[in-house]
């Protein structure tokens, strides 16, 4: 009898695996949990024919937004864990789910497995040019001489711009009047107009304004200097040691998906993030390309929710239910 068990286990483990080898046998999925025209959105458009092609099928892109992200999420935690339902995951959102939406039955550490990350974008300390602060340590000085004085811009309360203030308010001792706008563009505007005196953005959407000198960048907030703006300090290197916060984008798909499965989605995404195009397409995104296993996004998003919930926590930022 146990021969018999055995055999069948055998039999069954075989079965699975010529099956995941023949994987994909029909179009994969990948759900943005965003509308179309952003970042995210256009994250999964640069790679979803290059994953296709050396998949040998077809990924069909999906938006379901909602909730912050949020909708789109559950719908894919809640998918059949077969491979053939993927998230494009970001940092930004899932990270503070849980804390910014306690009622959430998304479980974010929990409830996907990561076939990798994708790309890694910078978040800059961006000023108005007339104010008297020319570097790091002089905007520190100057912010702790005037606490709670500067204004600072953010595209919303919880989002990516508004805890990386948070988190900066922690590190320096400094303390800024938090302005919320409904969306980046609106925070950009009025700090281009001299309403407001500082903000976090993606470095993309102001390295124009940068360049023209219609704004003074003081760092971006990455560990390492980004190759979209090489020349431009980090805020760790200029000041603030051990800064760091950025948004990162990993392929997520539901817990209890094949090891086999992502293993071979994991080996297609590494030969997409090679190419020279894609590479470029994602800098003028404003992200830097981000190869890596699919255990390198599990522990980013373990280490990023850990540390905005501390954020979180310190700020006193009220849940959004």
């Amino acid at each position: 009898m146990k021969l018999l068990t055995r055999f069948l286990a055998v039999l069954a483990c075989c079965a699975c695996t010529a099956a995941h080898a023949q994987y994909p046998e029909k179009p994969l999925r990948l759900i943005v949990p965003f509308p179309p025209g952003g970042n995210i959105d256009a994250t999964a458009r640069i790679i979803s024919a290059g994953l296709g092609a050396r998949l040998g099928g077809t990924v069909i892109v999906e938006n379901r937004a909602g909730a912050a992200g949020l909708t789109g999420s559950e719908f894919v935690a809640r998918s059949d864990a077969d491979g053939y339902t993927a998230l494009l995951g970001s940092t930004g959102a899932l990270a503070p789910a849980r804390a910014l939406h306690p009622g959430t039955p998304l479980h974010p550490t929990k409830d996907f497995v990561a076939a990798g990350p994708l790309a890694r974008a910078p978040l800059v300390l961006a000023v108005r040019p007339d104010l008297p602060a020319g570097d790091l340590k002089s905007f520190i000085a100057y912010a702790k001489a005037h606490p709670g004085k500067l204004t600072m811009a953010s595209a919303g309360v919880g989002t990516a711009a508004h805890l990386t203030g948070e988190l900066f308010q922690k590190l320096s001792g400094t303390r800024f009047l938090h302005v919320p706008y409904k969306g980046s563009s609106l925070a950009v505007a009025d700090l281009l107009g001299g309403h407001v005196d500082l903000t976090f953005d993606q470095l993309a959407s102001t390295l124009a304004q940068i360049k023209a000198g219609k704004l003074r960048a003081l760092g971006v907030t990455t560990a390492q200097r980004t190759s979209i703006m090489p020349e431009l300090p980090t805020l760790a290197e200029s000041g603030l040691p051990g800064f760091e916060a950025s948004t990162t984008t990993g392929l997520l798909f539901p817990a209890g998906t094949p090891a086999a499965v992502i293993a071979k989605v994991n080996a297609a995404l590494q030969e997409v993030l090679k190419q020279p195009d894609v590479q470029r397409q994602f800098r003028d995104l404003g992200s830097d390309v981000l190869p890596g296993s699919g255990a390198d996004f599990d522990r980013i998003l373990r280490d990023e929710t850990a540390k905005w919930d501390g954020v979180i926590k310190d700020a006193g930022i009220a849940p959004m239910e």
